[in-house]
């Protein structure tokens, strides 16, 4: 029996043979919810492989043959829930290629086939993948390891009038077109993982934004998306400035429709982003630049494993607030870093100080990567790198990043191994600064260690005065907020106490809007207080939040702070009821646990 190999959420031996590029051929039959075609995988082999292993789940294998059409010897092995099965390929002695003749079900955890009404046009229906962390297997056969690169080039036909993307340049922008269908294809130069390739199929127009950058989006959303990604390339450029050349040509994002799961998804080329950072005000854009940093940390160099998850996070984390430095000033990153350690503190809270899942070397095996995402390796991991900074100056550490990015792109990195390029190259024998960053400390040890700089935030200290202010008792319409960006009123509400009076609720709903707020932050950290509360007033605004967006993010808490009463309960699960078939699986994983669907 095949067991995991280096990585313990593949089963691939690349020692033996490793993938090093797919080409996809894929049929997108919406009305089947599949996708069906071939995966031509090519690889390099030790000397004495007998075998290629290929990651697998769920996917229906119905060939595999070599490139003159002979069929190879191959066998599906028993697996597991979270891994899938290995798709085992008996390897002749002169051949280095595979071709595998598939379908996905219609129930692939990567894939959400939406419906028309569930789209911003509401005419044609759309398809997005997402594979972060172990989801590609479930679309596409081939070695579902960050640790394993490959190139990899791709045909999609579509139903006439939907347009294909992917996170990859694109060798057919109109299309070709032909009877009932159009054909799209790609190519990926760069080597990447798995999980970084990624497909979106529907109703979908673009905007140039520089001449780099630009937004695709459904046609009732692409102009705002626009505007409000206007930053865009000079996004773009300050990132260059600090840690080095973008190197996989343009830099696009893709707004999806509601269900996406996360806030963003880093695929090269071609991030796949939230509509919920569609705020009317660009605030909300820090996120964006948090998808552009993976280009560099996580994309450009990548977490070995999923227990590496930190040098992916924390570095973009950290990266993502020097951009917005240099684009909206300190006192902007300031707040950024502040309402960023609130969220660490409250996980580290919920997990427990001496979790083990508060270190930054993690181990996962054994359990399903998603299911461990906290914001210990986000929000610790820039903590660390800030911490680094502090001691040895930015100058000099900016220089070691950016020797860091050159010198390991388009390769993998261990923790391990960081640490070791870490002492060798920045540190270099200055056992007082090793002593005073307390390395083992911060990577192995659980919990927050205190030497972590804190950012100084005036604004936030004036929001903190008024919280007093209220709390003793000034109307709300008396409280001083004019010109409050959305990070403002999210450290405000954050700092309410944690349970207040209907009528002090009511006071601050009539004077903000804080119910009917277009701002999902603001509105998320509000229905929270109303959930804690019991404020029904909002509670109409709290279905249509949960029903109308599959956040993750914001989806888990409010879910678990419905749990904890037995109104709340039967609300909850009410509510799920009719809003689960419109969320991604990523989402459904966490919250059926929550709410205690079997």
């Amino acid at each position: 029996m095949v067991r995991p190999g280096p990585d313990p959420h593949s089963y691939a031996q690349p020692d033996e043979a490793r993938v090093t590029h797919v080409a996809l051929d894929l049929d997108a039959d919406f009305g089947a919810k599949r996708l069906a075609g071939t995966a031509a995988l090519s690889f390099e082999r030790s000397a004495d492989a007998t075998e290629l292993v290929l990651d697998t789940r769920d996917l229906e294998i119905e060939a595999v043959l070599d490139r003159a059409g002979e069929p190879l010897e191959h066998r599906l092995e028993e697996g597991d829930a979270v891994l899938g099965r290995p798709l085992v390929i008996r390897l002749r002695p002169d051949k280095d290629e595979a071709v595998v003749h598939y379908r996905t079900r219609p129930d692939a955890a990567a894939l959400q086939w939406l419906q028309p009404e569930q789209t911003a046009g509401g005419r044609l229906p759309f398809l997005f993948t997402q594979g972060q962390a172990i989801l590609t297997r479930t679309w596409v056969p081939t070695q579902d390891s960050p640790g394993i690169r490959q190139t990899y080039t791709a045909r999609i036909r579509v139903p006439a009038g939907l347009t294909a993307v992917m996170a990859a340049e694109s060798l057919t922008p109109a299309g070709i077109a032909q009877v009932g269908y159009t054909t799209y294809e790609f190519g990926m130069p760069e080597p990447v993982p798995a999980y970084l390739i990624a497909l979106a199929i529907g109703e979908l127009e673009f905007r140039p934004i520089g001449r780099r950058t630009g937004v695709w989006a459904e046609p009732p959303v692409v102009d705002a998306a626009a505007e409000e990604l206007a930053d865009l390339e000079d996004m773009l450029e300050a990132a260059e400035e600090l840690y080095g050349p973008y190197r996989w040509g343009r830099y696009d994002v893709l707004i999806l429709p509601p269900s996406f799961p996360f806030g963003g998804m880093e695929n090269p080329r071609l991030t796949f982003a939230t509509p919920t950072i569609l705020a009317g005000d660009r605030s909300l854009v820090s996120l964006i630049a948090h998808e552009l940093a993976h280009s560099w940390s996580g994309n450009l160099v990548t977490n070995a494993t999923w227990n590496d998850f930190w040098l992916n996070e924390g570095f973009s984390v950290y990266f993502e607030r020097r951009i917005m430095e240099r684009l909206r000033g300190p006192a902007y990153a300031a707040m950024l870093d502040r309402l960023g350690r609130q969220e660490l503190d409250a996980e580290i809270a919920r997990l427990g100080p001496d979790s083990p899942d508060t270190r930054l070397a993690i181990d996962l095996a054994g359990r399903d990567p998603d299911d461990a995402v906290t914001r210990v390796p986000y929000e610790k991991g820039a903590a660390f790198l800030r911490t680094i900074e502090a001691v040895v100056g930015r100058e000099r550490f900016d220089a070691f990043l950016r020797r860091y990015f050159d010198t390991y792109a388009f390769q993998s990195m261990a923790t391990s191994r960081f640490l070791e390029v870490l002492r060798a190259d920045l540190l270099a024998g200055d056992t007082a600064a090793e002593r005073a960053i307390r390395i083992e400390e911060w990577v192995h040890g659980p919990g927050m260690p205190d030497n972590a700089p804190v950012a100084a935030s005036d604004a936030f200290d004036r929001v903190e005065a008024e919280v007093q202010r209220f709390v003793a008792g000034t109307p709300a319409a008396g409280l001083e907020t004019t010109g409050w960006s959305t990070h403002e009123w999210v450290h405000f509400l954050r700092g309410l106490p944690e349970f207040l009076p209907r009528p002090r609720l009511e006071e601050l709903d009539r004077a903000f809007g804080l119910t009917e707020s277009g701002n999902s932050e603001i509105r998320f950290e509000w229905l929270r207080i109303a959930v804690r509360n019991w404020y029904d007033e909002a509670f109409p605004a709290l279905e249509r939040f949960l029903t109308g967006q599959g956040r993750r993010k914001f989806l888990k808490p409010l879910y678990e702070e419905l749990m904890k009463s037995e109104e709340g309960r039967e609300m909850a699960r009410r509510i799920y009821g009719v809003a689960r078939p419109g969320y991604h699986a990523v989402s459904t994983n966490t919250i059926d646990a929550i709410v205690g669907r079997q």
